[in-house]
């Protein structure tokens, strides 16, 4: 958070990569030099010993290794800067001295108890209002970034009172004034001098803490990140956030820039933009290390070559963690309340657990309660660790806040008693040998390849002349062949001519001799004619078996056709059997869901009984609040006043609220839900009644929308008539809309149209109060801007000034300003160059009437968003023309809000339009 003496101001605006995990380690310890990088960082060995693996970097775990092993002790060095006083200081503390006095050449700060007494106390530096930017870098965080660079990890932090100049320190940008850049700016820039873009790499995260959850600001959708922790080394780590490689110093302010657009922050009285977490950027360098032989060697003969070449190279990985720290802050001087309050007792909560580890450190403790907080977690190699770390204590000058100053110098004075045992990470990187390795197999296997193809050339050339001298063989041992077989033929043909000749020969001698033999011939035939009847009665007598063997074969078939129709009926009765049982059970099951529809309507008339009797409680107690003055129990003093004159109303609200939680523990929430669609209106009436009272409560939210509550809710303002159910569901919205993600499913699903159409039509200032709550929450988001004014939410909250209700008037009062802070955000980032919405829509002359409204809160919201509006230059001449421009004077002058009247007192002065106008009307400011 940026302190108002250094000038209030913020910065503006994927894919996860997980480092090869090596099995092989080499620790070494760091001479340590707090100045500057000295010789001994330039002239690290390794020990003989070879491989180690480090020891655990534990915030309070002690170190038992061996002491070439264990690294050398290196205390957290402290520095303190003062900030300037600012505008209320130099008004209200006018007449007071600066409550510390620094000596810088002595390293010493004095902290005035008194006028005559003081307490002195040391640091390793000591920086006045008037150090710049470049010294803080240089005695803080050079000597750091210097150690990162050569191989160690490294911590920045800030700790110190809200709006004390942490953010200014640490992530101011710099972009209009280049020696104002804060710390991560001038780091990454000596990191990226630094580093070679061939064999190096220079990976970011950038994190925030809010409400102990792990937020990612590089992706603000991943916003549950879980810490994992090494059992064997106790090393922490986040692997599910974003790790993005950062080449040059334009992209990583660019990161930084839309980092910070994510991050919380809240108007207080202390601070008008106080950060609400803590800011976490990781930054990952990874170097190579170059002539260096790693520890595997060898000297046997040809052997030697082959294990030289698969030495991996050796790799340096270090990070450098800069730990913006929320301010720790008083609540009664902050005047947190609502959201706001809880922010701030989580922030405290959370550096409490931090000096609590710090104070174990310092006074040797055997037990360092790490586990308290995640914000310990992280930081456990920062505190007690293997790292080097820097902190910077930030303290305001004024008497007034005295206390918080003194307890910001004990902080610092106990961490420096805190001793770290620095070590420098060097491991094998195999996944680069791995890259080279699969180089060379490539290029093995190309040449292998290339071997093979022209292998398999050759044999197809060697196949290609066989083939070739083959058919030429062929074709010989053809025309052989041929010139045999007409040799062979020609011989043939003679043969058969000459067995022709001596055939005919043959026939003429045997034509004489037929005559001789006719007798004999005769007796021959009858012979074959008995021959040719035995014939025929044999195959009469085949074809007779060949028929007696089919009709075998067609009594067998058919016995088969019986056999399987029997065992079909069978099979048909078995499943009738079957299906009888089946019938049973199903009539057994009838009868159990008709006794289960008994209880579960015996159920139902129970908790319509509940509901009723809750809602009627309810009722009750809403008629003793309103009759006992309820309407002022809104911000955090009323309520406390509220509740120690009316103790009766708070027992009754406690008893409502035991009621309900205990009806939701017996009955559940879907059961619940379910009644809001029942058809008895005083079921449904009642049902919506308990959402609402349960929606009220943070810890219920995500259930009832998760289980479709929000949209039952929706449906109920579209279909139901009933006033009531519009009033109780339309404040249940409202707490629903709380939460960004709900906003985000309240416009998917058209509830802007729903609640301007529930205001147009609602007759009940205190339904018109809940409708204008819940679309003052949407005004909230900056991602809805444009969609809810499409809608008509805007005009919607202009409609319901026409009742003159107060409590709907602040309520339209805190939209308006919720959307004019939104619209203000888009233009200083750059995003926004049109006029005001909120001008357009024709706001402005109801914001200008209403900005000196008697009512207290109705006044702070338009005033804010007064201040707002003017901090746009394109709104100016709409302001001066409308009026605005004297409610701006006269907020400057007299608002009873600092913070509100430093920032219209800003706004005039930085606005060439509204000086112009001022002169013009010859107004003194």
């Amino acid at each position: 958070m940026a302190a108002a003496g250094y000038g209030n101001y913020r910065n503006g605006s994927h894919s996860s990569r997980n480092s090869l995990n090596s099995t092989n380690k080499v620790d070494r310890p760091l001479s340590f030099n707090s100045n500057a990088k000295n010789s001994s960082l330039k002239s690290k060995s390794l020990n003989s010993s070879g491989l180690r693996k480090s020891a655990p970097a534990s915030l309070g775990a002690a170190t038992e290794a061996a002491k070439d092993d264990a690294g050398v002790p290196g205390r957290v060095r402290v520095a303190v800067r003062l900030r300037p006083r600012n505008a209320e200081e130099m008004v209200a503390d006018a007449d007071f001295a600066d409550c510390v006095e620094l000596q810088p050449e002595l390293k010493r700060l004095k902290l005035r108890k008194n006028n005559w007494d003081s307490d002195t106390y040391e640091f390793d530096e000591v920086l006045t209002e008037f150090a710049s930017q470049k010294r803080v870098y240089e005695v803080v965080s050079k000597p750091v970034v210097e150690s990162v660079l050569d191989g160690y990890n490294g911590t920045v932090m800030a700790y110190g009172q809200t709006g004390t100049g942490k953010t200014y320190t640490l992530g101011r940008l710099g972009e209009e004034d280049t020696a104002a850049r804060g710390i991560m700016v001038r780091a990454m820039e000596d990191i990226l001098a630094d580093v070679s873009q061939e064999t190096d790499s220079v990976s970011v995260s950038y994190l925030q803490l809010y409400m102990e959850t792990i937020q990612d600001l590089l992706d603000p959708t991943n916003d549950n990140i879980s810490i994992v922790e090494d059992p064997k080394t106790g090393d922490v780590s986040l692997p599910g956030a974003s790790l993005i490689e950062i080449r040059d110093q334009r992209s990583f302010v660019e990161l930084l820039r839309s980092g910070e657009v994510h991050r919380f922050a809240a108007n207080t009285k202390l601070n008008t933009k106080s950060s609400r977490s803590h800011a976490i950027l990781m930054v990952h360098v990874k170097r190579s290390v170059k002539g260096r032989d790693s520890a595997l060697s060898s000297n046997n003969g040809d052997n030697s070559h082959k294990v030289k070449s698969l030495k991996p190279p050796v790799v340096r990985k270090a990070k450098l963690v800069v730990v913006d720290l929320a301010g720790s802050e008083r609540i009664d001087k902050s005047g947190s309340e609502g959201h706001t309050l809880e922010e701030a007792k989580s922030i405290n909560l959370s550096l409490s657990a931090l000096g609590k580890c710090i104070n174990a450190l310092a006074e040797n403790s055997p037990h360092v309660p790490v586990r308290d907080s995640k914000l310990t977690r992280l930081l456990q190699d920062s505190f007690g660790g293997s790292a080097r770390t820097s902190l910077v204590i930030t303290i305001g000058p004024s008497p007034r806040h005295r206390g918080e100053t003194a307890s910001t110098i004990m902080f610092g004075q106990r961490a420096m008693k805190v001793q770290n045992m620095l070590k420098l990470k060097e491991e094998f990187d195999y996944k680069s040998l791995a890259r080279v390795l699969d180089i060379q197999l490539d290029k093995l296997i190309a040449e292998h390849e290339r071997q093979q193809k022209a292998f398999e050339e050759e044999i197809e050339r060697i196949a290609r002349e066989a083939q070739n001298q083959i058919s030429e063989v062929e074709r010989n041992y053809e025309d052989a062949l041929e010139k045999e077989r007409v040799k062979y033929q020609k011989a043939c043909m003679d043969s058969i001519k000459k067995l022709e000749e001596k055939w005919m020969l043959n026939k003429q001698k045997h034509v004489s001799d037929d005559n001789k033999v006719g007798l004999k011939d005769d007796s021959s035939d009858v012979t074959s004619k008995e021959e040719g009847s035995r014939v025929a009665a044999m195959e009469e007598v085949a074809e007779l078996k060949k028929l007696l063997q089919k009709e075998a074969h067609l009594r067998k078939a058919a016995k088969e056709e019986v056999d399987n129709l029997k065992s079909q009926l069978a099979q048909s009765k078995k499943l009738e059997a079957t299906g009888n049982s089946e019938v049973l059970k199903l009539l057994k099951m009838l009868e159990d869901e008709a006794c289960q529809k008994e209880k579960l309507e015996g159920e139902i008339a129970i908790l319509q009984s509940q509901l009723l009797q809750v809602s009627f409680e309810a009722d009750e107690t809403r008629r003793r609040l309103d009759k006992g003055g309820s309407e002022k129990i809104l911000g955090g003093r009323d309520s406390q006043m509220s509740q120690l004159q009316h103790p009766q109303l708070n027992d009754t609200a406690n008893g409502e609220k035991a009621s309900i939680a205990k009806l939701f523990e017996q009955v559940g929430l879907h059961k619940i839900l379910s009644l809001l669609e029942a058809e008895d209106a005083d079921v449904r009436i009642h049902a919506v009644k308990v959402v609402a009272n349960l929606a009220a409560e943070e810890t219920n939210q995500e259930k009832i929308v998760e289980a479709g509550g929000l949209t039952s809710l929706l449906t109920l303002l579209r279909s139901s008539e009933d006033e009531t159910v519009h009033r109780v569901a339309a404040g249940a919205i409202a707490n629903l809309a709380m939460n960004e993600t709900n906003q985000e499913l309240i416009m998917a699903q058209g509830g802007i149209r729903l609640l301007s159409m529930t205001a147009a039509n609602a007759e009940d200032p205190q339904t018109l109060r809940m409708v204008a709550g819940a679309i003052a929450n949407l005004c909230g988001n900056d991602k809805l801007q444009m969609k809810l004014r499409g809608e008509g939410g805007i005009k919607a909250l202009l409609g319901m000034v026409k009742y003159r209700h107060p409590d709907v008037l602040a309520q339209v009062a805190r939209g308006i300003a919720n959307f004019a802070k939104c619209e203000s955000r888009a233009s200083t980032q750059g995003s926004k160059n049109q006029k005001s919405l909120l001008i357009e829509d024709g706001a402005l002359p109801w914001i200008v009437q209403n900005a000196n409204n008697e009512t207290s809160q109705i006044r702070r919201h338009i005033e804010l968003a007064l201040c707002h509006l003017a901090q746009h230059e394109v709104n100016a001449k709409d302001m001066i023309s409308g009026g605005a421009l004297l409610e701006l004077v006269r907020i400057s002058r007299d608002c009873s809000r600092e913070d509100i009247k430093t920032l219209a007192n800003r706004t005039l002065t930085s606005s060439s339009t509204f000086q112009a106008e001022l002169r013009r009307l010859r107004i003194d400011y």
